[in-house]
């Protein structure tokens, strides 16, 4: 947990994980932009953000002294945030997330939670920061998910693990049921999982159903951001983040 910061308390505010989603389809920064050469630093989300972005996604680890940092691979254990400023990682400068979340009170971030060790000092930021209805936390890890869950009672959005949207993924083809989480707004997904085609109209027409947006990463080539916004898409994610706003802009839907 951050040393400056007082203990967790779960935000009573049943309206946070609806918050997040404004109407789409949405245009996400992924990790800032990372085909601009940096990614996950302050820089680049002030870069994305210039562009007109309202949603960034990001990365975040914890260092040895329970610091949440915006960084996508995972730090030497034994640093601290200290540390960590004197030896930065090659792709930037790894900035803390309550003061990106300072920063930028209007943006949306997308926090993938890259590390068990990252959990609760991600929960204490976005406390800290009063974050709560702009912040979507998302993970490969499904018990990572859920003890997220748990500890932020529900109340703030999340997408699914990998065993959930492989569940979600079969049930769009036999038919059988599925509940999700009560926190959960957003499916998460690449096109294709090695041969396995992940994002069509079966998957998208189970999730909306669902009541959730599907959001498909990281996608940077124009012609299939089109043909994803043809099929019904709910938001994109990409690393050429001039290529996505020229793509909405040509249908009229950059916001």
């Amino acid at each position: 947990m951050l040393a400056s910061r007082p203990p967790i308390q779960i935000p009573i505010c049943n309206s946070a994980p609806v918050a997040y989603l404004e109407e789409p389809p949405l245009a996400f920064a992924h990790r800032g932009g990372a085909a601009e050469g940096d990614e996950n630093t302050a820089e680049a989300f002030a870069r994305a953000i210039a562009a007109g972005y309202r949603y960034v996604e990001t990365d975040v680890h914890a260092t040895a002294d329970g610091v949440p940092v915006l960084i996508h691979d995972p730090p030497d254990p034994a640093l601290s945030y200290q540390d960590l400023l004197r030896t930065p990682p090659p792709g930037g400068p790894a900035p803390r997330l309550d003061e990106v979340l300072d920063r930028w009170p209007g943006i949306k971030f997308n926090i993938d939670v890259k590390a068990d060790a990252a959990v609760t000092p991600t929960v204490a930021a976005i406390e800290a920061t009063g974050a709560h209805d702009r912040v979507l936390l998302a993970s490969f890890s499904d018990t990572r998910l859920r003890r997220l869950r748990a500890l932020t009672a529900n109340k703030i959005a999340t997408s699914l693990g990998q065993r959930e949207v492989a569940r979600l993924w079969a049930a769009s083809r036999i038919g059988a049921k599925v509940s999700m989480p009560a926190s959960v707004v957003a499916v998460q997904v690449p096109v294709r999982h090695r041969r396995l085609r992940v994002v069509d109209r079966r998957f998208l027409a189970l999730a909306h159903a669902l009541g959730l947006q599907v959001h498909v990463w990281t996608v940077d080539d124009p012609d299939e951001m089109a043909g994803l916004l043809d099929l019904g898409v709910d938001g994109i994610m990409t690393d050429r983040i001039n290529i996505l706003k020229d793509v909405f802009t040509d249908r009229g839907l950059w916001k």
